[in-house]
């Protein structure tokens, strides 16, 4: 992550933001299919960081593992069928991981599949491989949530489907106290 973001905050300020989850369970709960909801975690750091937060929603676990440059992406627990999938984790990058877990919950029927990342780092414009395309073309992803933490990502994906900001500017101001 660039210096300008990591260091935001002055030498006199020491943030304690531990999520943007409640923004995410908000937005959910907007959702036309919102009693259909299915919290999937990609991994079990993801499912350990997040799902006592989450724990009112349906849960479905992946496993992945990495054989060199490759991820192999199991259902570990859970049952997507029917549902519309979230996805949740705390960063993405290339989005790998994500795409290889859409693949796995879409096999094992799941009707749509989400995604919510607090951090969308997306070096080398790898967004790219999110983005709805108007060739009409299957779209992977119905939702990607992100939250404002990478500015030049947000810059960059504003008004491209199917990602949508959900701005941290309110709960930061909330634990600051302003």
């Amino acid at each position: 992550m660039p210096d300008l973001e990591r260091f935001y905050f002055s030498d006199n300020v020491l943030p304690l933001f531990e999520t943007g989850i409640p923004l995410l369970k908000q937005r959910l709960d907007q959702l036309p299919d919102a009693e259909k909801i299915v919290v999937a975690f990609p991994d079990d750091g993801a499912w350990k960081r997040f799902h006592k937060q989450l724990d009112h929603f349906p849960t479905v676990v992946c496993a992945k593992v990495r054989e060199g440059d490759k991820r192999i992406v199991r259902l570990k627990e859970g049952n997507p069928a029917g549902c519309h999938v979230v996805i949740v984790d705390d960063l993405v990058q290339s989005g790998g991981t994500l795409i290889e877990c859409q693949k796995v919950l879409a096999a094992h029927g799941a009707v749509k599949v989400s995604a919510y990342v607090t951090h969308a780092v997306f070096p080398k414009a790898s967004y790219e491989r999110f983005t709805h395309k108007n060739d009409g073309s299957e779209k992977a992803f119905s939702y990607f949530w992100i939250t404002d933490s990478c500015p030049r990502t947000v810059k960059a994906i504003a008004n491209r489907a199917p990602f949508e900001v959900l701005s941290l500017a309110g709960s930061i101001a909330d634990a600051l106290q302003i």
